[in-house]
């Protein structure tokens, strides 16, 4: 077995932003997945297109791919990027009961976009929340993960079925 070790940390183990200059730029891209729980009449509440906030699919997914583009301003070690494509997704799953939400993040370069994918994703979810939490504040934000990340040094990922 490999020995793991964390590439933002320097070797005296102080944090370190990983210098991506010698490596070459590809085509990147990744794939994250998560939901939010509801009542079903919330749910119904925001197909209808009754939320008091407004469209909250739309909204929500305009918040996630702007999420996306301002990840390393969030989350402190992160490269800027400049991403060529994000998409989120967001479906009614009545079974949930609640949405899903999947993003893409893509781009031609040095390093990785899990982190945009993962913010957009997070960042959605959290807007859902806001819009729809004056019918319903029991909401449960859940299941936020990497889906897939083809390439890259690491190789291919692709989450197993739980």
């Amino acid at each position: 077995m490999s020995k793991t070790t964390l590439t933002h940390l320097d070797s005296g183990g102080e944090a370190n932003m990983v210098d991506v200059g010698d490596k070459a730029e590809t085509v990147r891209s990744a794939t994250a997945e998560g939901h939010v729980r509801m009542r079903p009449e919330t749910l119904a509440l925001i197909l209808e297109g009754n939320a008091k906030k407004g469209d909250v699919i739309g909204t929500a997914r305009l918040a996630g791919i702007m999420a996306a583009k301002q990840t390393s301003n969030l989350i402190p070690l992160c490269h800027p990027l400049m991403l060529t494509k994000v998409s989120v997704d967001i479906t009614p799953d009545p079974a949930l009961p609640g949405l899903r939400v999947e993003a893409l993040a893509k781009l031609t370069g040095k390093t990785g976009v899990e982190m945009e994918a993962l913010t957009a994703v997070s960042i959605a979810c959290l807007t859902i929340y806001d819009m729809a939490k004056a019918a319903d504040r029991e909401m449960e934000i859940g299941g936020i993960q990497l889906v897939s990340k083809p390439g890259g040094r690491s190789g291919d990922y692709r989450r197993q079925g739980d």
